[in-house]
């Protein structure tokens, strides 16, 4: 199948679902696109620094664009591993990405962690960073981590327990956009990078165009 743009047009399968693997009200056990959605707005925390996310992107095995689109390797292990864990791979040799893994164990789905608005370890954040400005501190997933002090150890690391929290989205419901995924070049068109409306916090802008519209 073929978008209309010309370019892949992915869908996640979405069969009879296994128990829920509930942290911080989303269930990890749910396709990655429904899970991106539901972690906007989610607080996470690393050791205490963290905030709230606002933006993300949802990979599939079904994806040309997804570490797992070509079978387990030992890089990707966790990401084909149990739902609610933590997926760290290094970025070009540069940078640590986090993702979430979602699905069964063996199917190879997961979440990149993209911007966060930063709430609480600030000063860790600018002395890790070596920068001042708050917009700054984890807009894109190098400077996420970078801020968070995310590394290798703590791939295939739990969410539910220390050093990782989450903590449920509040308040009113929040307006969720998505677009074109960053950084790739399999899958460009496919809408599956997701954010937070007006966030100054963001990576890049999105265009206008409704969550609703993203394939699932």
């Amino acid at each position: 199948m073929t978008g209309a743009a010309g370019g892949p047009q992915v869908r996640a399968r979405r069969p009879g679902r296994p128990e829920a693997r509930r942290i911080a009200g989303v269930d990890f056990m749910a396709p990655s696109v429904e899970v991106a959605r539901r972690l906007i707005g989610v607080e996470l925390r690393l050791d205490g620094v963290g905030g709230r996310i606002v933006e993300v992107e949802a990979y599939d095995r079904e994806d040309p664009a997804s570490h797992t689109y070509r079978g387990p390797t030992p890089r990707n292990a966790a990401m084909l591993g149990p739902p609610g864990h933590a997926y760290v791979y290094r970025s070009y040799g540069l940078h640590w990405c986090l993702n979430f893994v979602c699905r069964e164990p063996g199917h190879g789905a997961g979440v990149l962690i993209r911007a966060l608005e930063p709430l609480s370890g600030l000063d860790a954040m600018r002395r890790r960073r070596g920068v001042i400005a708050d917009r700054l501190l984890c807009a894109g997933p190098g400077r996420l981590t970078e801020a968070l002090g995310v590394d290798a150890s703590h791939d295939g690391v739990a969410l539910d327990a220390p050093p990782f929290e989450l903590r449920p989205a509040g308040g009113a419901k929040l307006d969720v956009v998505c677009g074109p995924r960053i950084g790739i070049s399999k899958a460009v068109d496919v809408p599956w990078r997701f954010g937070l409306r007006g966030s100054r916090y963001l990576s890049r802008p999105f265009a206008a165009r409704p969550a609703a519209d993203a394939s699932t």
